[in-house]
């Protein structure tokens, strides 16, 4: 099993920043893929950003496309996801997640672990 823990949200006014972490310890060496994932109030949850481990090709859903960027360090076993242009439409739980296969990663079917998540609130 894969173990997540996220950090880096909070409260950011429109126009900001803030880059999220998501530590995995665990049966890593398991992981083909890492994701990130956000669930506004009352939605469901949707597909932000992924990161295959073999060649770093990255992923992103079109609201955020241009604005963030996924990124990881192997060393550190840990994925980012780099949040510019934040838009009140950012507000959201931000959960990060990892699977063993690389098919479907744009969909939150599939994912082998979660992490507890972190709230991130952009307003004025």
């Amino acid at each position: 099993q894969v173990q997540l823990v996220e950090s880096g949200g909070g409260l950011v006014q429109p126009g900001g920043s803030l880059r999220l972490s998501c530590a995995a310890s665990g049966s890593i060496l398991s992981v083909n893929a890492m994701g990130w994932f956000r669930q506004p109030p009352g939605k469901e949850r949707e597909f932000v950003a992924a990161i295959r481990g073999s060649d770093e090709r990255t992923y992103y859903g079109d609201p955020v496309k241009g604005r963030f960027t996924i990124s990881r360090d192997n060393a550190k076993n840990t994925v980012y996801l780099q949040m510019n242009s934040l838009k009140p439409e950012d507000t959201a739980v931000y959960y990060c997640a990892v699977r063993s296969t690389l098919l479907g990663v744009t969909t939150p079917v599939g994912w082998n672990a979660w992490g507890q998540g972190t709230q991130v609130t952009v307003s004025s």
